[in-house]
């Protein structure tokens, strides 16, 4: 009996002719910038709940931990000197220094996820952007967030209850230098209503999920495929 074409479609690793097949990828770092009280920290947790595929980069910093923040989770919290040899070993990815404190990426744990098809989230400025697309150029997305206007930005500054005014007053005179940096970034998304620019950070991500470059798996999918025909 001759077996019917229309039925011998390719099956996936699983053998399931109708499963999702499953594809290798490598990873991404996806980056969420913007100045102080724009809304890059909501979007990224907004983000981070919505996909479970993708992770946070906990950073290390020589700053105080703020109420309700807890070390490992929110940030590593690290002296001075512990932060400077982090630097002198290479273990860390990017770095920068914000207003009297010190940020950085740790370079493991982001190397690992990459490897092995994971995404990565990082809410960094401008600095640890310009770093981690210096070193892994086709691994790194960055989304830049405006706020809708100076006036709004300025409103959200003086409302955070946790922020003395003479810190408030620093953030407003960094803000200005850091929206110049507009144009370094891959996109640019205009935060007027939360609920858009979530949407449009979802859609970005996918997007870039589906890029040829990324499929490490594409050829061999392929292949197999070819192989049936």
């Amino acid at each position: 009996m001759t077996a019917d074409p229309a039925n011998q479609r390719p099956k996936t690793k699983t053998g399931a002719a109708n499963a999702e097949p499953h594809i290798e990828r490598r990873g991404l770092l996806f980056i969420i910038s913007s100045p102080s009280g724009a809304g890059k920290t909501t979007l990224a947790r907004r983000l981070l709940a919505a996909d479970k595929n993708i992770a946070m980069s906990v950073s290390v910093t020589t700053r105080e931990p703020r109420p309700g923040e807890r070390n490992g989770v929110d940030y590593h919290f690290v002296d001075r000197d512990r932060f400077e040899m982090m630097k002198s070993r290479g273990e860390l990815l990017e770095w920068a220094r914000v207003f009297d404190n010190h940020y950085g990426t740790p370079r493991v744990p982001v190397e690992e996820a990459i490897q092995a098809g994971k995404d990565v989230l990082f809410d960094i400025d401008w600095q640890g952007a310009q770093q981690l697309k210096e070193k892994m150029h086709d691994d790194v997305v960055c989304v830049f967030i405006l706020p809708p206007s100076g006036d709004v930005l300025e409103e959200r500054l003086r409302t955070r209850a946790q922020d003395s005014e003479e810190t408030v007053a620093r953030r407003m005179a960094a803000a200005s230098s850091e929206l110049s940096r507009w144009p370094e970034y891959d996109y640019v998304i205009v935060n007027t209503d939360l609920d858009q620019s979530t949407n449009a950070i979802q859609s970005i991500l996918v997007a870039e999920r589906l890029k040829r470059g990324r499929l490490s798996g594409l050829s061999d999918f392929v292949r197999d495929m070819q192989a049936v025909l």
